[in-house]
Order: C-alpha cells, then sequence, then structure tokens
C-alpha cells in the first residue's frame, strides 16, 4: 500500500463508485445512497471554490451533528482544505480562541451561533466569510447556494500527508492545541475500523458522538466508508431515542463513552432489550467488570474497550473475538494490511527506558496512523513525538500476557461527560474572580463512569466568597461541561516547597474544608456526606 497517496476523496469516491445504490446516511426520516451522498458532498466543494476556498485554508465549523455537516466537510476534503471543528457548547473567548489559532479563513455554523459569530467576526479580521446551515440573520444558508452550483469539482493533487482537520485538545497549559491529522490517518483508520469491530460489507454504525470529536470523524464516518456500509446519524446521544433509532435503522455497530453504558444500564428493563442487530460497541474508559456484565447479558452484543487519543487513531484495543479483561484496554491494534508499519507500544520511565512488565510508567505509543504535530506548536511536538514515538502523558503498566492497564493521566485533564477538561483552564477563569487569590481544580468520583469537577478555592485577605458565585462565574465564561459542580472553600492549598499545588493530596481527599457546595442539589454538605 502506498502511504503517500492515500486521501479521503479517493477513499469516498472509490466507495461510490462501488456502492452507488446502496444506502449511506440515515438521518431521522431521511435515508441517501452513497451517489445521492457523495452529489450533495461534490455541491458542496463546488460552493467552497467559489468561494475561494483553497488546498489548506482551514474553515471553522460551528455545528451540530447533520447531514449538512458531512457534505459541508467532506466538500473541504474534497479540495484539500481543512476542517476546524468546534465544539458547540464553547462560549465567545473559547470559540474565538479556536478561530483565531487557526487561522480560519471561513465558517460555517449553526443559526444558533449567530450572534456569537458576529461577535468573533468583529474580532478576527482574518475571517472573511461566515455562512449558516440553515435560516440565520445576515448569513447566507449553505446547503441553499451549494445546490445551486453545476460543474466539475476542481481536481487537486491530494497527498497523505495533507491535513484534513485540526482536532483541538484541552492542554495542560491552560490554551488548546490543534492536533494536526491527515488524509492517510482518516483512510487507514476508515480501512482498519472495520476489521477491528469484525464488520461486515453493508453494515451501519450509529453515530450519535458529536461530530466536532475525532471519533466520530474517524471511526464512525470513515469506518462506515471502509465497511462500505451505512452510518446512521443522531443530533445526539439521548437515552429514550437510542434503542428506538438502533432497532428502526438496523443498527449493527456503534461507538460508545463510558457515561453512555451506564446511563443505558440503569434504565428500566424491558421485553425489547435484545430486540435490535447490534453485535459490538466500541468505547472507552474501559468498562467497570460489573457494568460491562450487565451491559452485555442484558443487551447482547459485546463491549469492548481500548485506548485512543486525537493525536493518533491506533492505539490499543481489546480482540473483538477473544476473551476479554476486565479494566485493561486490550493490545495494540494494527492495520490488516501487513505492509502497514504495526503498532507499538510501550510503558517507559522518565528516562524513556522500557520498563518491567506489571511496572507502571508512561504509556507511548508508535505507529502509522500517527498526528503531524501541533498546529503552531513546534516545541510542544518535540515534547509529544520523541523519535516517532507518541509521548501519551497517561499511566498504565503491561501484564505478563502483554495486555495493557490504565493507571492514572499524568496531565491534569479531568474526563467529564465525555468530554476533556483541562483543569487549569477552568482555574484561570476561577481566578479572575475579583475575591478569589488562587483555585485548584480536580476531578472526583462521578455517579456515572467519567468525573465531575471539584473547584478548591482560597479568597483573597477579607474577602469572603459564596460558592454558588463562583459556579455562576464559570457558567458565564466556560462551555457547561466545564463548570464546577463541587466548590471548597479553603483557607490555603496544599503545596511543595517550591510552590507547586499538591493536586494528590485534594485527590486523596485528606486535605479537605470539611464542607462540599454541590451545584447539583445547590446544598452544602459535609464531604463524607
Amino acid at each position: 500500500m502506498n502511504l503517500d497517496t492515500l486521501n479521503v476523496r479517493s477513499f469516498l469516491e472509490h466507495a461510490v463508485d462501488r456502492n452507488a445504490s446502496s444506502p449511506f446516511l440515515f438521518w431521522q426520516d431521511e435515508q441517501q445512497s452513497y451517489e445521492q451522498f457523495n452529489a450533495r458532498v461534490d455541491a458542496a466543494a463546488r460552493y467552497w471554490h467559489h468561494i475561494g476556498v483553497r488546498k489548506g485554508d482551514r474553515v471553522a465549523f460551528m455545528a451540530d451533528n447533520s447531514p449538512g455537516f458531512l457534505h459541508s466537510w467532506l466538500g473541504l476534503a474534497k479540495l484539500g482544505a481543512v476542517l476546524v471543528a468546534i465544539n458547540t457548547g464553547f462560549k465567545f473567548a473559547e470559540a474565538k480562541f479556536l478561530v483565531e489559532h487557526s487561522e480560519a479563513r471561513f465558517a460555517l455554523i449553526d443559526p444558533a451561533h449567530a450572534e456569537l459569530f458576529r461577535r468573533i467576526e468583529e474580532r478576527v479580521p482574518s475571517l472573511h466569510g461566515v455562512f449558516a446551515l440553515g435560516a440565520a440573520d445576515g448569513y447566507d444558508d449553505f446547503a441553499a447556494a451549494a445546490s445551486a452550483m453545476t460543474g466539475r469539482v476542481p481536481s487537486v493533487d491530494l497527498r497523505g500527508d495533507d491535513l484534513i482537520s485540526l482536532i483541538y485538545t484541552s492542554g495542560t497549559t491552560g490554551r488548546p492545541k490543534g492536533v494536526m491529522q491527515s488524509h492517510r490517518n482518516y483512510v487507514l483508520t476508515g480501512q482498519a475500523y472495520p476489521h477491528w469491530m469484525a464488520m461486515e460489507k453493508g453494515d451501519r454504525i450509529y453515530a450519535c458522538l458529536p461530530l466536532f470529536h475525532i471519533n466520530s470523524q474517524a471511526y464512525s464516518t470513515m469506518g462506515a466508508i471502509g465497511a462500505e456500509g451505512a452510518l446512521v446519524l443522531a443530533p445526539r446521544f439521548s437515552a429514550s431515542r437510542f434503542w428506538p433509532d438502533v432497532r428502526r435503522h438496523k443498527v449493527t455497530v456503534f461507538n460508545f463513552i463510558g457515561a453512555m453504558t451506564v446511563i443505558l444500564s440503569k434504565s428500566a428493563p424491558g421485553p425489547d432489550d435484545r430486540n435490535h442487530d447490534v453485535r459490538v460497541a466500541y468505547g472507552v474508559p474501559a468498562l467497570p467488570s460489573e457494568v460491562r456484565d450487565d451491559v452485555e447479558e442484558r443487551f447482547g452484543l459485546a463491549c469492548i474497550s481500548g485506548f485512543g487519543m486525537s493525536e493518533t487513531t491506533f492505539g490499543l484495543l481489546e480482540p473483538v473475538d477473544a476473551p476479554r479483561r476486565a479494566g485493561s484496554m486490550g493490545l495494540p491494534r494494527s492495520h490488516p494490511d501487513p505492509t502497514v508499519p504495526v503498532t507499538q507500544v510501550q510503558i517507559v520511565d522518565a528516562d524513556g527506558a522500557e520498563v518491567p512488565r506489571k511496572t507502571i510508567g508512561e504509556l507511548v505509543i508508535k505507529n502509522a496512523a500517527m498526528m503531524l504535530g501541533y498546529f503552531k506548536e513546534p516545541d510542544k511536538t518535540a515534547e509529544a513525538l520523541v523519535d516517532g514515538w507518541l509521548h501519551t502523558g497517561d499511566s498504565a503498566w503491561q501484564d505478563d500476557d502483554g495486555w495493557f492497564h490504565f493507571v492514572d493521566r499524568k496531565k491534569d485533564i479531568v474526563r467529564r461527560r465525555g468530554e476533556n477538561v483541562s483543569s487549569l483552564e477552568v482555574e484561570h477563569v476561577i481566578n479572575r474572580h475579583g475575591d478569589v487569590m488562587e483555585s485548584a481544580v480536580i476531578g472526583v468520583p462521578s455517579d456515572l463512569t467519567d468525573e465531575e469537577l471539584c473547584a478548591f478555592v482560597v479568597a483573597r485577605p477579607d474577602h469572603t466568597i459564596d460558592p454558588a458565585a463562583i459556579v455562576s462565574w464559570c457558567d458565564e465564561e466556560l462551555a457547561a461541561f466545564k463548570v464546577p459542580r463541587y466548590v471548597e472553600i479553603v483557607s490555603a492549598l496544599p503545596k511543595t516547597p517550591t510552590s507547586k499545588i499538591e493536586k494528590h493530596r485534594l485527590r486523596s481527599g485528606d486535605y479537605t474544608a470539611g464542607d462540599r457546595y454541590d451545584a447539583g442539589t445547590r446544598s452544602t454538605k459535609p464531604v463524607s456526606a
């Protein structure tokens, strides 16, 4: 396989040639064949080119899941332009940073974000035009304009290393980093995902995770193309709509985040629990054994776990056809073509030397589907990619049989509601409050499999702090999933002799004010309660 020539345009068009009349996209009551879907992608590509988008240009999307998102994004990909997908929960400062940092020339938004983007346009002069997916005051309807375009999609020389997407992550520096994903990586993932999931031609993937994440972009969308199957797209995850959607569209595979499966397992049992076509579901983090056993037994499907990042779509996976181990991330996952370099995974010490099995160290990965680096961040790229090895910043260990097990995140990242939240970013917001001296944010156990955010806050001298006011302050500045649920007002934070905050003491629970405000119940209770 020639890795240098892999590109999503050819990948999609080859699948269209082989499956023109077969269904590719299901969206509520709408169904599009491969040919119909590709025609709308081509229309979007022609319109992007008409307004001046060229290879390498970045285009910001702030839109929820919809067919229009897919048509518009893959239209960009056919031109070699780059998607910059913005979390639709972001507020002004968060969205503005991504538009500015990526140097996006154009933007495509849902009408709900029109006012926010009017403010961004005023402050980001490099943004030449904004279009809407639907009717929005002051903005042209992109789909309507694209549908009027005729002619051929311009020919573009696309290579494997050409950018297709900037995936912005939550970094410990408090500033998101733009992961540069390539056409090659997305095609390799689309080819490998069906193999990992033991998919068959025509299988259907349910995509309810947001398209602004790499999971739905690389695993679901590219996986559906690679399987020559179909994508069943949903606006978002909904516990009440999940199984009706899955049954109605004869879904065979879906991806999940931990909280999804817990929510589904807590629903009332019913006679239709096994009335579906799903064979396998993939997700992270690794489910507690009791949750997995319950889901598999009740719903009659296999739940497999693994490890992947925005920086690499390959990584670790439990084999779908082998006995699995509770809490394990599985084994290295590679491409089914033996000419593609295999995935290598090691556990290393602080000096980068591999450690013995059953010893905790940092998880490092080398494979053929690695990011090109962080956009405009050469120093951070050099830190993360060392001699071709991706340093994940996560602690793990390997058992005697070669299976890998996750321990903890070295980075100060909290996993909440399926999102990675930088604790430092939240701290920066809290620390701007006039009554706050300093703060520290950690993840604490949740009723689900992710975590909740807890902020420890120190007041300025002669000031008092209302915990509810801290939550309200954060709510004004941050996306909802970044707003702390819990607040403790403390007299001081535990620190090292060099004045670094000892978050491990906060996590252990041996350093507390005793009372914790819960924004969910709007009440203050003893921590032990």
